[in-house]
């Protein structure tokens, strides 16, 4: 029997190395894969930041490189409009986002530094952007007949396996889509894809479909970081200097009293 016991532990002990580290590389990998899987899961919480690939200077201001292909309309108002970024930017510009306004979307991404806060709550899912505030339906609502326009439109929201869907219609028509100025009708009807592709990785597909502003539906994409748990987003003021001109408003001076 001891003899027996002895030529078993000899047995163990000279097992192949190589099967003990295939092992424990098995053991890592799955534990891997269980940790990527919980960070892809919907679980959009946090606050993300949007990146700009490098050299690529129209980000900023415009939601694509290529121009959109405007209706005469559109065309029309396109050249109105007077931004305060990109190739031709005014000294006035007309956008309301800088007298005040809500940007509205899909126009409050097209910023290199902006940044937006993602809260899940049961029945919606919260977005802060700085002072201005967006509600996502998920509890299964549909958009309401006859609905007046708002800043950030209607929005209703599900999963579609681990892509988060935004629907939203009812933008009002006085927001623009980018900082280039890009008008848009009260027919727009803006979807948003969002997926979260690894931890701190956030990759957003729109689709712009508006048959009165544009010829044929078309996209933009947008890509976002994970800021650190310990961030803020910060407080955002809109602050009334210059851009009062243009809007004819007198500028707030403190009280004298």
């Amino acid at each position: 029997m001891r003899a027996c016991v002895i030529t078993a532990m000899f047995v163990l002990a000279s097992a192949p190395a190589s099967s003990w580290l295939a092992f424990a590389q098995t053991a890592e990998q799955s534990e891997a894969a269980k940790d990527q899987k919980a960070v892809s899961l919907k679980d959009l919480t946090g606050i993300w930041a949007v990146r700009a690939p490098t050299g690529v200077p129209w980000y900023n201001y415009a939601l694509t490189a290529d121009e959109p292909p405007m209706t005469p309309w559109a065309e029309a108002k396109f050249k109105t409009n007077k931004p305060s970024f990109g190739p031709n930017p005014q000294e006035f510009p007309n956008d309301l986002a800088y007298g005040c306004f809500p940007p509205g979307v899909p126009r409050v991404y097209a910023a290199v530094q902006a940044a937006m806060q993602i809260v899940q709550v049961p029945g919606r899912v919260i977005m802060f952007f700085g002072r201005n505030v967006r509600q996502v339906y998920t509890d299964g609502r549909q958009h309401p007949q006859n609905l007046k326009p708002l800043w950030m439109g209607h929005s209703t929201g599900k999963w579609e396996g681990e892509t988060f869907v935004i629907d939203t219609i009812g933008i009002s028509d006085r927001t623009w889509l980018d900082r280039m100025g890009h008008p848009h009708s009260d027919a727009l009807h803006l979807v948003e894809r969002f997926r979260r592709d690894s931890q701190d990785r956030l990759d957003l597909d729109m689709t712009i479909d508006d048959p009165k502003a544009y010829t044929k539906a078309w996209t933009a994409q947008r890509t976002f970081r994970l800021r650190p748990p310990t961030s803020e987003l910060g407080e955002a003021v809109c602050e009334d200097m210059f851009i009062n001109e243009a809007f004819g408003l007198k500028p707030m001076l403190p009280s004298t009293k």
